[in-house]
């Protein structure tokens, strides 16, 4: 077909961008509160060429000629400056500035005319307004850049280079110690960010803690001032903080009690009503806060948190309304004892935090990829405060979501972290002096004859975790079909959730209780217990009930968590994890325990004789190797959870087998599947994440016959286009961006103009401001007798410079350069012809589709042909009208 705008065919043109968004918005729309994307008007008022801009003053384009100063040196006078036009024939080039201070001010490929956006004539500023050869400087380049739209990936290159040209002008135009101050009040901002963010992400977290301890106690009980003045606002903990056992608190009343109820079976019956009552309504609310205020504040937010990380724009994502929900649900979704967790969501709290404190400093906030750098070093801070643990924080933000991640980037964690940890521990909302609820030590070591027990919880970790993701995946996909009854009633669904998991946690006591709390009393041992009312440490024939009871406990809490994490409503998966790995953990530890008491004699357990006074066994940690295996089979990480389960425990005796398990449980879990719970829900959403740490190897194929030809392309020629033809263009058809070409004969690639970009030059020519009419001739590409003040020039806005590749490369050449680079397209060129283009969705929907074993069916099989709609998420997605997130296994014309 025609690659030219005005000779378009039927055929299902190539998306130029890496997913499908709304159109740009007007200029005058207000831009996210996000922080993920650059408004126009924020970059207009940067634009150091705009007309209220000082530094528009002193720079001149007249195409003076040049004569040599005495401060020139000998060779400046015969070498050409990369600015200046190609054509060594033409007389004239735009001449750099010099500032009041004298120093030479050159012009960067960031930068553009200020006439582009004016309505005063531009010729009074030129010689010949018709010979624009001494102009091409400026336009050849990466282009000028608007900002990003929803769901659409960041250019890493080009944040990186306008990065380095700030910095590099930050310097230049500051000497002395004035701009070493400058400059070294740059370098800080992001250390006041980091800072800012841990003390508030500390705060947040004690809050979280003593407001979820306090709702969740209310289904229990209340504190009432009887002896020793206990208020309602006291938690069971502190109103019987004086006394031993619960049991000699009077302090603390149950509902049966506070309403006079004096028999066991109307106690009963009391209680039972209230908590489940009250799980009801606190798991309503929070959903209800979700659905009504941010839909963001579901689940567990570190798939897009990942997905963000890797350079996607998902806006209000990391806003303050985000931040209140989140936090206040947090509290809410907790206290109604459904198995959830609050450490994921709490690094999506962390985020947000650093998102909000990035907006008071320009340096970061308006470069895409430093945002990514600071948020990747706050997001550390989430898992300090959540475990306690701030080195395993640093490692679970490198392990586990960081696309980026140098050396600076893991020092600013650190910072961060330690930050959170040491405001934490300042407000100390446990009154013990812990970071967390859960955190315990043990005194005694381990024996050589445990490492079997060890990788057998391994083994059984990595079982768990694949089971897990591949029944909660099945129960997501149920969620978006037609067989579902809630499909469009989400709170619903909440409610009835959390009334199934009131109605069966009531009855078992290992339930009833609070995830927090329920790993503390597993991961504790028995000598350290002083009020064993989970009745957790019974001895003799009881003991049998008690694993029984474990049993049950941990199947009832797999099951429960499979359905609640996806729900709409605060939830992470690290918790709940850890109390299932915990109880079927305990359960071995108490098998091991009673098989040594009763054969002191047997051979592995002749190594205990030796110290007598001493317990053989410690069940409590048999439970951590087990929450360790648990975490390691559901996300299949490695390191960050060994050091998360060292600090603690806080025994580094217990570093080895915690290793084992988790080695183990990791190679289980990746002989059913390589994904980790949330890389399946990125794959499940359809988040074009490209994981630069995979290996897995991709399809062994040339690279023709899988990207999108020139014949599919809907490409725009240099010339021969105006204001109306272009907004047609535009309307009719929704890609994210076009190749230019220099005619429709000879497809010579010129470059590649974003949709963002097009559709706010047009519309800022069409403004009362400038007020070209619809039929003013536009092109992009120098044209010597074109005047600039009856014609639009489009260059500045087109990238001259995108990355392009030999048509004949192979696939593992394409796919390793959107992974290492961060691109959002590639250009595939014969001898500088455009033969194809391949998009980052593309390279995603091919690296899916080859697991489904549909790649290498022949040539251009996976592209559309379906000519009837747009290609909306991509050049070779088969999910045409579909919106993002929606099931993967719904999908038309295959071909």
């Amino acid at each position: 077909m025609s690659s030219s705008s005005s000779n378009q065919s039927g055929h299902a043109p190539a998306v130029a961008s890496s997913s499908r968004s709304p159109l740009t918005p007007s200029p005058g729309e207000p831009s996210s509160d996000d922080g993920l994307d650059i408004g126009n008007e924020e970059l207009l008022a940067d634009d150091p060429f705009s007309e209220n801009n000082p530094l528009n003053e002193s720079i001149s384009f007249k195409r003076n000629k040049q004569k040599a100063s005495p401060s020139q040196s000998f060779a400046s006078r015969f070498l050409t400056s990369p600015f200046q036009n190609r054509s060594n024939s033409r007389q004239g080039s735009g001449s750099p500035s010099r500032s009041p201070q004298g120093i030479l001010r050159a012009a960067t490929p960031n930068t553009t005319l200020s006439y582009l956006n004016s309505a005063s004539d531009p010729s009074a500023s030129l010689q010949d307004s018709k010979d624009g050869s001494g102009l091409d400087w400026y336009v050849e380049g990466p282009g000028r850049r608007v900002g990003y739209d929803n769901l659409t990936a960041i250019d890493w290159i080009y944040e990186y280079s306008k990065e380095r040209t700030r910095l590099r002008q930050l310097t230049t135009n500051n000497p002395g110690w004035v701009g070493q101050l400058k400059v070294f009040a740059d370098s800080s901002q992001i250390w006041w960010i980091l800072v800012a963010t841990g003390v508030a992400v500390g705060g947040i977290a004690a809050g979280i803690d003593v407001a979820s301890d306090w709702l969740g106690d209310i289904k229990t009980g209340v504190c009432s001032n009887v002896q020793d003045g206990g208020k309602f606002y006291l938690n069971r903990a502190f109103c019987c903080w004086e006394t031993n056992t619960f049991a000699e608190c009077h302090d603390w009343n149950t509902w049966a009690a506070a309403m006079g109820v004096g028999n066991a079976f109307g106690s009963y019956v009391i209680e039972y009503f209230f908590f489940i009552c009250f799980s009801v309504l606190f798991a309503s609310c929070a959903s209800f806060l979700v659905i009504r205020f941010s839909s963001h504040a579901k689940q567990s937010g570190i798939p897009e948190i990942k997905t963000v990380l890797g350079g996607f724009v998902i806006r209000h994502f990391l806003g303050a309304w985000t931040l209140v929900i989140k936090s206040l649900g947090l509290c809410l979704a907790v206290a109604s004892g459904m198995w959830l967790g609050k450490e994921g969501p709490l690094v999506h709290v962390a985020c947000c935090c650093a998102n909000l404190f990035m907006k008071l400093f320009d340096g970061i906030n308006g470069n895409e990829a430093r945002k990514r750098e600071t948020l990747s070093a706050a997001a550390a801070s989430g898992i300090s405060v959540a475990f306690g643990a701030p080195i395993g924080g640093v490692l679970f933000s490198l392990e586990q979501l960081s696309y980026y991640f140098p050396d600076k980037t893991m020092w600013a964690a650190f910072v961060c972290a330690m930050v959170a940890a040491v405001t934490l521990h300042a407000l100390d909302p446990f009154r013990t002096g812990k970071l967390v609820l859960f955190q315990v030590a043990y005194h005694s070591g381990w024996h050589a004859f445990e490492l079997v027990p060890f990788a057998i919880i391994g083994i059984v970790g990595g079982l768990y975790g694949a089971m897990f993701i591949k029944l909660n995946m099945r129960v997501a996909a149920w969620r978006k079909s037609k067989s579902n009854p809630f499909q469009n009633k989400p709170l619903m669904e909440v409610m009835v959730v959390a009334l199934i998991t009131a109605l069966i946690s009531f009855p078992i006591t290992f339930l009833r209780a609070q995830s927090s709390e329920l790993v503390e009393y597993l991961f504790a041992e028995c000598r350290d217990l002083e009020d064993d009312y989970l009745g957790l440490c019974k001895a003799g024939i009881a003991n049998t009930g008690v694993i029984f009871t474990l049993l049950l406990s941990a199947l009832i809490g797999f099951c429960l968590a499979v359905i609640t994490f996806g729900l709409q409503i605060p939830a992470g998966i690290l918790l709940p994890s850890m109390a299932v790995g915990a109880l079927y953990g305990r359960v071995v530890g108490l098998i091991m325990e009673v098989w040594q008491q009763t054969y002191p004699n047997f051979i592995a357990f002749r190594a205990c004789a030796a110290e007598p006074d001493v317990a053989c066994v410690t069940p409590g940690t048999y439970a951590v190797i087990g929450a360790a295996s648990a975490l390691a089979g559901t996300t299949r990480m490695t390191v960050s959870i060994v050091v998360i389960m060292f600090e603690l425990t806080g025994a580094l005796t217990y570093v080895l087998p915690i290793m084992v398990a988790v080695m183990l449980s990791k190679w289980v879990g990746d002989a059913f599947g390589k994904r980790g719970i949330y890389e399946s829900w990125i794959r499940f959403q359809g988040y074009p994440y490209l994981d630069n740490k995979d290996d897995t190897p991709v399809p062994d194929v040339p690279v023709a016959q899988i990207m999108t030809r020139f014949d599919d392309l809907v490409c725009i020629t240099s010339t021969g286009h105006t204001i109306s033809s272009l907004q047609d263009l535009l309307r009719e058809h929704r890609f994210r961006g076009f190749p230019v070409v220099s005619s429709n004969h000879e497809a010579t690639l010129l470059g590649y103009v974003s949709r963002t970009e097009l559709q706010f030059a047009l519309d800022s020519a069409t403004s009362p401001t400038r007020g070209l009419p619809e039929s003013t001739q536009c092109y992009f590409q120098h044209q010597p007798l074109a005047d600039p003040s009856v014609t639009l020039d489009l260059r500045p806005w087109m990238d001259q410079t995108p990355i392009t590749l030999s048509a004949r490369s192979i696939f593992q050449i394409t796919n390793d350069m959107f992974q290492k680079l961060g691109l959002r397209y590639i250009v595939f060129v014969d001898r500088g012809v455009l033969v194809g283009l391949m998009t980052k969705k593309d390279l995603w929907s091919v690296l899916n589709e080859s697991e489904d074993g549909r790649v290498g069916r022949g040539g251009g099989v996976l592209r559309e042909e379906n000519a009837e709609r747009e290609d909306e998420e991509g050049l070779l997605g088969h999910r045409r009208g579909l919106s993002l997130g929606e099931s993967i296994a719904s999908r038309d014309g295959e071909g």
